[in-house]
């Protein structure tokens, strides 16, 4: 993922008559020392952190700083974003396309791995960028579907009767303003073969403001049954904020859904991930996928054992109902779906 075109690294402010969560996204923290400073871990290993920092820039928006704990270097939150010197280590089977997205290419844009769906590269932008990112290596600049490329794009939708749902990913399909995105996806609700559609994005998680009311109405107004799938990945990322922007897309109908990712000194706990079902539930989101870490290349020091992850489903099984209990899944290049685990 890359920083907006719309800010620089920085963090420069946007011009006043852009939305509020533009301006809050311009103003992310981009730089490392500052963020450690924020936190009060001044001088905590700073140097490799800086190099790690330029191979996969630092953002993260300063709400999602917030919620952190000063003073803690072992902040699960402060965890997913803080660049680490274990991310220069090659790790065998760590790989730059780790979950097979370059063979799944069908067009510059549009990837399709399982029967009936297609998922379309919006942007390369991203509101954070998690170090643990499966597509922290791709290829943005060649291979999405910009707004010069959406007309190809739906004109090879509308000769695929056989696709029935499409998703957007990026980056971040959030990162796109709301004309953009409405624009988007008033061309795929006119494509007749298409039932559904579903938005991945961690931006709600991370800058609850980007919920606004011209993205509800853009939703709610498409004949396209729409969900959208968050990335929340601990407790303590969900808060009276998020849940009070996440009500007017419930209300309006859309199915919310969250994927997690397994991460190692994040949420490898029961206690953590009971917790996280319980409050997604509670904002009126339901658990869907718990992901096995994708073996990115720079992401090795995440890893959750397959058997420790099996264990762990295994204690929320015997802790709570079953529609609160995601499914422990993997990717695998070439699977014709999820591999659960």
């Amino acid at each position: 993922m890359y920083p907006s075109r719309n800010s620089d690294r920085k963090g420069g402010i946007l011009p006043n008559s852009l939305p509020g969560w533009q301006q809050e996204l311009a103003q992310a923290v981009t730089d490392p020392v500052e963020l450690l400073q924020l936190l009060q871990l001044d001088g905590h290993r700073v140097a490799p952190r800086l190099a790690a920092g330029n191979a996969f820039p630092l953002r993260v928006p300063r709400y999602f700083v917030n919620l952190m704990r000063p003073g803690d270097p072992d902040d699960p939150l402060l965890r997913q974003v803080l660049p680490q010197v274990e991310e220069s280590v090659q790790t065998p089977g760590f790989v730059s396309d780790p979950v097979g997205d370059m063979a799944a290419i069908r067009g510059q844009g549009m990837l399709q791995k399982y029967q009936g769906r297609a998922l379309l590269i919006t942007t390369g932008a991203c509101a954070v960028h998690c170090r643990y990112c499966f597509r922290r290596h791709f290829p943005y600049q060649d291979e999405s579907a910009g707004r010069a490329q959406w007309q190809t794009v739906l004109a090879e939708l509308a000769t695929r009767p056989e696709i029935s749902e499409v998703i957007l990913s990026g980056g971040d399909p959030l990162s796109l303003s709301d004309k953009r995105l409405g624009r988007l996806i008033d061309g795929l609700s006119a494509i007749p073969h298409l039932r559904r559609l579903r938005l991945h994005s961690r931006t709600p998680v991370v800058l609850p403001s980007r919920i606004t009311d011209g993205l509800v109405e853009r939703l709610a107004a498409s004949p396209l049954t729409t969900s959208l799938v968050l990335h929340c990945n601990h407790p303590n990322e969900l808060t009276p904020v998020l849940s009070a922007a996440l009500a007017p897309l419930r209300e309006a109908g859309i199915t919310l859904l969250n994927q997690s990712v397994l991460l190692a000194g994040v949420n490898d706990a029961a206690p953590t991930l009971q917790a996280l079902s319980e409050d997604l539930f509670d904002s009126g989101v339901l658990p869907y996928y718990l992901h096995a870490l994708d073996p990115v290349a720079g992401a090795a020091h995440f890893t959750v054992p397959h058997e420790r992850g099996r264990q762990l489903l295994e204690t929320l099984r015997a802790r709570l109902p079953g529609y609160l209990l995601p499914r422990l899944v993997c990717e695998q290049p070439g699977a014709s779906a999820k591999s659960p685990l």
